[in-house]
């Protein structure tokens, strides 16, 4: 802001004397020095001295630390006044704040804008805008968010539907993974279902879909096993309005199964039947109505759609195994999941012999073994970060040691809640074979989860194992089965684990 003059008062003088009378005007002036004042008070920001309140953002990416005076923060807003009043300070006379919801390329441009009042849009992202609206409305800086809802801050928009839209079909997770999500409107999730270039998988709007609907109907059974006919109909009527906008003829034969049929109720019987009848025929013509598959520009998103790298675990599943290996407490979301999966075997593509494991595996660190088993349709695995191979064994089998392998149980139909075992005894982690790999594939401890085949086929015999192991040496931290018994399997995957 440029300098300026406030001539604001006026101010009359008179002298008098015998002769004559003398009258002068003089108008008072206030000299403004703007450009001045926010230079100098901007270049606190980056002075140290004095600073007592530090800002800890950016949990589950890279944790960061920003400092401040607390003074600035009180008066610019009412957040940090209530939130400083609450602290105790530390022995140096510090408060710390702690807000791992706000990422650290946010709140750099938020801290700028308390100091210096300045917020350059230019360059920024219409995620990162969408994101800083959000926090500015958390952190109570009144100005600041209004401008944001106001639409003001750039000529790229011609209104703030439009900017609403934009945001929601390009981040859709932004909407679906709030933890408010279920509180939205109907009108607001029909709108958002009308997308036709809405950049999320099919699958994952049906999972969400069903989700809302079951919050708005709280008295229905926790235990799907539990639902009654009735049950069903109070969610069909519910979901009356948003079941039609689903593309149900681009969702893949195994989400179909798995996530469609125990809802078949509310589907109907002839979208059911014509479903199996596409599956089966997928060129004839069917009753039900077909809506064009959904307009996918993004590449890495088109690819997931289009091609199932898995035909046993989903992208949820990769997210939690990946917050496993990288020992995070909270589920990573769909959109930061830091690997991504190579299929180095798949037992009905390239047989379920074991010694078709050695063969194909060895050599390969960092790999995680999913099973499906027979009959009750349980998902099991395990994560190897060494090399498999048997180069270096010198009798039947040796122990391999380390400190990060695991196990696991996934969620998935009946099955409610994924199980997480670690590594309990380090130094027998896994199991390698040398002499007997035309019986035992992959092991992890002793027999805690373990493939076995007498006939040399994993799917033939039920003597695959997923127990404690033998006598009392307990090598991982608990069982990832409810049951004892052997069982065979249906298909198994091993993949080898690539950080993007």
């Amino acid at each position: 802001m440029p300098e300026s003059i406030d001539c604001t008062t006026e101010v009359r003088i008179v002298f008098k004397n015998s002769d004559c009378e003398l009258n002068l005007n003089i108008q008072t002036m206030s000299f403004k020095f703007f450009d001045k004042l926010s230079q100098d008070f901007s270049e606190l920001l980056n002075d140290k001295k004095e600073c007592n309140v530090v800002i800890e953002v950016d949990k589950e990416k890279n944790k960061k630390s920003f400092t401040s005076h607390s003074v600035v923060l009180r008066y610019r807003s009412t957040f940090f006044t209530k939130e400083l009043e609450n602290i105790v300070t530390n022995e140096s006379q510090v408060k710390t704040i702690l807000k791992p919801n706000i990422s650290a390329q946010i709140f750099e441009i938020i801290l700028k804008y308390i100091y210096d009042g300045v917020v350059n849009f230019e360059n920024l992202e219409t995620k990162i805008i969408y994101e800083l609206m959000i926090v500015a409305n958390e952190l109570e800086f009144k100005e600041l968010s209004e401008k944001l809802e106001n639409n003001n801050k750039c000529n790229e928009f011609k209104g703030l539907k439009q900017f609403y839209n934009d945001i929601i079909t390009k981040h859709p997770n932004l909407i679906f993974e709030s933890e408010d999500f279920t509180s939205l409107q109907e009108a607001a999730l029909i709108s958002i279902l009308e997308k036709d270039n809405l950049q999320l998988e099919e699958i994952k709007l049906w999972d969400n879909v069903i989700k809302w609907g079951i919050a708005q109907n709280p008295k229905l059974p926790t235990n799907f096993e539990e639902w009654s006919k009735e049950n069903f109909k109070t969610l069909k009527t519910t979901l009356q309005q948003c079941l039609p906008l689903i593309r149900y003829f681009h969702i893949s034969e195994k989400d179909v199964w798995e996530k469609l049929k125990p809802y078949r109720k509310i589907l109907g019987t002839q979208l059911w039947d014509d479903l199996q009848q596409h599956r089966i025929f997928p060129n004839l013509p069917v009753k039900s109505l077909v809506l064009p598959a959904r307009i996918i520009s993004n590449p890495e998103l088109s690819q997931r759609v289009n091609e199932l790298i898995s035909t046993i675990i989903s992208e949820e599943h990769l997210a939690e195994i990946s917050t496993w290996i990288d020992r995070k407490s909270t589920i990573y979301s769909l959109s930061n999941v830091p690997y991504k999966l190579q299929l180095i075997l798949r037992g009905s593509k390239d047989g379920f012999q074991p010694k078709t494991f050695w063969n194909m595996c060895n050599g390969h660190a960092g790999t995680i073994v999913i099973v499906k088993v027979a009959g009750t349709g349980e998902i099991l695995g395990g994560y190897n970060p060494l090399a498999w191979g048997n180069s270096k064994i010198k009798g039947t089998y040796m122990y391999m040691e380390t400190n990060d392998s695991f196990i696991f149980s996934l969620k998935n139909g009946n099955i409610q809640n994924s199980i997480l075992s670690r590594v309990k005894n380090k130094s027998c982690a896994l199991r390698y074979f040398r002499c007997d790999q035309k019986r035992y594939g992959s092991c992890f401890g002793n027999s805690e989860f373990s493939l076995e085949s007498g006939v040399s086929d994993f799917t033939k015999d039920k003597i695959c194992w997923c127990t404690y192991g033998s006598y009392y040496n307990f090598y991982y931290e608990k069982r990832i089965r409810t049951t004892s018994e052997t069982f065979s399997i249906v298909d198994y995957e091993i993949f080898k684990i690539i950080k993007k």
